[in-house]
């Protein structure tokens, strides 16, 4: 059965945003609090100052930085993430929780990653672990699975399962750089299904990736890319961090709700219990926006 209080706090929040969105006052202590929850992937490149740009976005911001890989998306070498990366995300790193992407291995197999990162990034080489964020269980993977194996069976996917096992949270958020779906010209990485999975089985709320260079945010679906409105995982790419931006493909998949391909910017999403609010902040001059709520899955690991 579905805890009343969760249902209450949900609708609580998604009245809130519509008064806020028709330009109502309204008194802000009717929403609980929540844990702020911002960032992007594919943040740097030597040749751009984008990264730079959505770095003053985040220093408007509280909270945790997720980074959905590429910190760096020349070749993964020390000097760009010293200068090139540092300078317009560096002074975040107190804050920040870093996935690892394919730039970030194209030099020495990622080791100015985990160097430059250190103990931020979780157990070194791995570049998967898990922490805790208020009473949401958030999950970091590596999606370069052919460094990092993603089978079924494979140590990062038999440590899924038990993490899983282990955080049975009311809510759960994972996230990794390359998109198991998307409308980006870059081909999608199937590899990663057996990972998507298991988040499936678990009932996991949201993935977060990057990758693709731009924004994008997809309808709650199965493995299959079948709509599943009760159940299924809300995928967001966000590849706009500030290295540059890339087209999509003519027809977007039929489960993609929104696309932006010519801005730089954040995610910000806000994690409360039971339930959760996203926000979509462009840089400025590009008038782009896009925010909405869902309420977590409820009855995890009920197959009612």
């Amino acid at each position: 059965m579905v805890k009343p209080s969760v249902v209450l706090l949900a609708k609580v929040g998604i009245i809130c945003i519509v008064l806020l969105a028709a330009g109502l006052v309204i008194n802000h202590t009717l929403l609980p609090k929540g844990e702020d929850f911002i960032g992007a992937g594919d943040v740097s490149f030597c040749d751009s100052n984008g990264d730079v740009l959505t770095g003053r976005i985040l220093d408007r911001f509280p909270g945790t930085i997720f980074l959905l890989g590429d910190a760096s998306n020349n070749s993964g070498r020390a000097e760009e993430y010293a200068n090139c990366y540092d300078p317009a995300w560096g002074r975040f790193r107190s804050r920040l929780k870093p996935a690892i992407g394919n730039h970030d291995y194209i030099t020495d197999n990622g080791k100015n990653f985990f160097a430059y990162f250190g103990e931020i990034a979780g157990p070194p080489g791995l570049g998967y672990y898990s922490y805790d964020l208020g009473v949401w269980h958030i999950i970091v993977l590596n999606s370069q699975c052919g460094t990092s194996d993603c089978a079924a069976g494979s140590p990062q996917e038999k440590w899924l399962r038990k993490d899983l096992a282990a955080h049975p949270a009311q809510c759960i958020l994972a996230y990794w750089h390359a998109p198991p779906f998307s409308s980006g010209f870059d081909a999608d990485e199937p590899r990663t299904l057996p990972l998507y999975d298991d988040l499936f089985d678990a009932d996991v709320d949201v993935l977060l990736t990057g990758h693709q260079h731009h924004y994008e945010r997809f309808i709650a679906q199965d493995p299959e890319e079948d709509p599943e409105p009760e159940r299924g995982i809300r995928e967001f790419i966000v590849g706009t961090g500030g290295a540059w931006t890339d087209p999509v493909k003519t027809a977007p998949l039929v489960n993609s709700q929104v696309i932006f391909t010519d801005t730089f910017g954040v995610l910000k999403l806000q994690l409360y219990p039971g339930w959760y609010t996203w926000q979509f902040i462009p840089v400025p001059g590009k008038p782009r926006s896009d925010w909405g709520s869902d309420i977590c899955v409820p009855n995890k690991g009920s197959t009612d």
